[in-house]
């Protein structure tokens, strides 16, 4: 298992270090010069290039890619070229929105998707079935910010308890409100963004979670387990259930870097302060050392949610082994 472990992680710093050096290339070939940022139209070729000397931009692109890795693998990512923060600091005071976001949305995802899924293939063809199935085709044919824009306009335009943008009211806090006042007032500005994050991956989980199960369900083991006296709900939650979530298993690895990607669709819509608003305003602005950040956080999240995907594995069926 160790030497596994040490596999993986080697596997992980080869890919990271492949898709960081994409990304840096890829963004040193877009259109417009981040020397532009930094100076005013009136500024001279001569301030121009001081400018360009002082943040190593003159340099050429692989030196300027070694200083940048020599900084990033100590946690430093530069400084923002648009607002001249550290870039770090930026990720840190945003990171916990996203994180709020993601985790509320994860718990909602696979705690009502689960046992719908598990439910609609016990009652497979009942009413039960078609509406979950119709569901889950609606909830993945309908694009992600759709589905947003459909919610601003028939909820959030509609119902003046709920809010379409931000995250809190001004003044609204622990030190001027009650704690139930401020959990009321955040619970207003995350309805909408929660439920957008939740829904197309809910339905998702439900179909893969629902043919995973009458996969498992026509298995002779199953058929012994009944031939052996052994009542429904042992059959089903003690020997069908834990093979049945593999492949679920599988998808929470790669459901969290698509919620961090989602993030970014999410939190620009319904303007959520979170890394993938941050992100979106950095690829609009050019502001290359955030766009590296971002994308390298990204990166990391895919290669985690697959080792994590790896290590739930064995936790869910404990006849893998890795060697």
């Amino acid at each position: 298992m160790s030497n596994y472990i040490i596999r993986r992680i080697a596997q992980m710093l080869i890919i990271l270090f492949g898709i960081s050096v994409v990304s840096f290339t890829i963004m040193h070939l877009a259109p417009g010069d981040p020397v532009d940022l930094l100076t005013s139209r009136t500024a001279t070729p001569e301030d121009k290039a001081r400018i360009a000397a002082t943040y190593g931009l003159d340099q050429p692109v692989h030196v300027q890619y070694w200083r940048w890795v020599a900084k990033a693998v100590q946690g430093d990512f530069g400084h923002s070229f648009v607002t001249g923060k550290p870039v770090m600091k930026m990720i840190l005071e945003r990171l916990p929105n996203t994180l709020l976001l993601n985790f509320l949305a994860m718990i909602i995802i696979y705690a009502l998707a689960v046992p719908i899924g598990i439910i609609s293939a016990l009652r497979q063809y009942s009413g039960f079935d078609h509406l979950v199935t119709s569901f889950a085709f609606l909830g993945q044919a309908m694009p992600q910010f759709w589905f947003a824009l459909l919610l601003i306009y028939y909820v959030g335009l509609q119902v003046e308890w709920v809010e379409i943008a931000g995250k809190s009211t001004y003044g609204v806090t622990f030190a001027t409100a009650s704690f139930s006042a401020v959990l009321m007032d955040r619970a207003r500005y995350l309805i909408l963004p929660l439920f957008t994050m939740a829904f197309g991956s809910m339905a998702g989980i439900t179909r893969y979670m629902r043919a995973s199960m009458l996969e498992v369900k026509s298995q002779d083991y199953i058929r012994t387990a009944r031939a052996k006296g052994l009542s429904e709900r042992v059959v089903i939650y003690k020997h069908a259930l834990r093979n049945a979530l593999l492949p679920i298993v599988t998808l929470i690895g790669f459901e969290l870097p698509i919620m961090f990607s989602g993030a970014v669709i999410i939190e620009t819509i319904f303007s959520w302060p979170g890394i993938g608003l941050m992100g979106w305003r950095a690829i609009m602005q050019r502001d290359y050392m955030v766009v590296m950040a971002f994308n390298t956080l990204g990166a990391t999240m895919t290669v985690l949610g697959m080792f994590l995907a790896d290590m739930l594995y064995v936790v869910v069926d404990p006849r893998i082994k890795y060697d």
